[in-house]
């Protein structure tokens, strides 16, 4: 079984380089460890990009099928710090590729309604979601400045201080990147006990 077979690719594109190398740790991983044996073989992706943070650090994305969202979530957390171990000082993010339709024009012959789940709106927040996961996000804020520029902040649950701390720039520039909305992540300070 080769590396390829992790890839799902339109017919006539070839994958590039780093799919190549990400699709080649999956399958090693695959084949070596016996627990991820089973959730890893069906799992396919579809790209893989590289995404600067800044300071000269740079974090793999993985766009990863829809339908396979749920099955790399049961195995995420661990896939990905396998995945950072194999790609040393680059962290590691699984989002989902969706779609988004344009709004329909008065022109356009529509037969159908747009899903909502295909709108502009509905996949950034999903892609948000994706980006934190395996923590939620308890809120969100959007300040508008006075120059109309808009800045999202968004709060992580706090139980996953710890483990998420360090990635937070990256989440940021991951956003900003695949969006061109700037986001702030923060954990909500905890209330003072009376």
């Amino acid at each position: 079984m080769s590396a390829r077979t992790k890839i799902t690719k339109p017919i006539g594109q070839e994958p590039d380089e780093l799919e190549l190398q990400v699709a080649q740790s999956i399958l090693d991983l695959e084949n070596s460890v016996a627990d991820l044996k089973a959730e890893l073989r069906g799992l396919q992706f579809v790209a893989a990009k590289e995404v600067e943070i800044g300071h000269g650090k740079k974090a793999i994305v993985v766009f990863v099928p829809v339908p396979l969202v749920k099955q790399f979530h049961k195995v995420q957390a661990r896939l990905v710090r396998e995945l950072e171990k194999k790609f040393s000082d680059r962290h590691v993010l699984f989002v989902a590729q969706r779609r988004i339709m344009r709004k329909p024009t008065r022109r356009a012959r529509v037969t159908q309604m747009r899903p909502r789940s295909r709108t502009l709106t509905s996949v950034h927040e999903k892609l948000l979601e994706d980006l934190v996961y395996p923590t939620e996000i308890v809120g969100k804020r959007t300040k508008v400045r006075v120059d109309g520029s808009k800045l999202i902040k968004v709060f992580l649950d706090r139980k996953d201080h710890t483990s998420l701390e360090y990635k937070l720039d990256t989440f940021t520039a991951a956003y900003k990147k695949l969006t061109g909305k700037d986001v702030v992540f923060e954990f909500p300070v905890a209330a003072s006990q009376e």
